[in-house]
This record gives structure tokens, sequence and C-alpha cells, in this order.
């Protein structure tokens, strides 16, 4: 099993950032890949960003060059990724949740709310 909190989710102006933080717990050594996704009513949960256990990322088209995601190595059981948000946008409002993948799992945080404002 693999526990996943995640934070950073606050009222931003347009053009601003945020650094969103997830923290993975548990069976971390069998993460595979880890992922941010985002949310809006009424509509399903979007990749953002992707990142494998390696540190090789991966952006959706319409956050590329804005959003950086990253992580720490390991420590003490437990695993950090981050997302920096720049330039957000009103478009980029959302409830962000982290994922983990592992060879047979998948894992949800309960996700950070984002609101940018315009």
């Amino acid at each position: 099993q693999v526990q996943l909190v995640e934070s950073g989710g606050m009222l931003v102006q347009a053009g601003g950032s945020l650094r969103l933080t997830c923290v993975a717990s548990g069976y971390i050594v069998s993460i595979i890949r880890l992922g941010w996704y985002r949310q809006v009513p009424g509509k399903e949960r979007d990749l953002v960003a992707e990142i494998t256990w390696n540190g090789v990322p991966s952006y959706v088209d319409s956050v590329k060059g804005r959003f950086a995601v990253s992580k720490d190595d390991p420590k003490n059981d437990e695993l950090v990724v981050y997302l920096q948000m720049n330039n957000l946008t009103a478009e980029d409002t959302a409830v962000y949740y982290c994922k983990a993948r592992s060879r047979a799992n998948s894992y949800w945080g309960q996700g950070t709310q984002v609101i940018v404002s315009s």
C-alpha cells in the first residue's frame, strides 16, 4: 500500500506561481511512476505531468513551459514529489491530485484545491 498526501493548493492571482507537494509513504519501493492530475467539476480527471521513478518528466501540452514536476530522493520511507506551477491562468483552476503507480496498483491522494483568480 502507498499513501499520498497533497498540499500547497490555494487562491492565487493569474500570472502567479504555486508549488504543490505530494508526500508518498508506505511501500514506496513499488512505485514506478508518479503523476499529477487535475479535475474540475463535471469533467474527468486529466493528467497534467508525470515523473518516472528514475526522474524522467513528461507534460501535457497545455502546461509545457509553465509547470515542472520533480521529486526528491526517497528518505525515511517517504518520497516527495513537487509540481511547480508558473504563469497560472484561470484555466488552471482545479483540484489537483497526486497518483502513484506500481506494476499492480494505482493510488490516489485526496487532492488539493487550486484557484486562480483573473
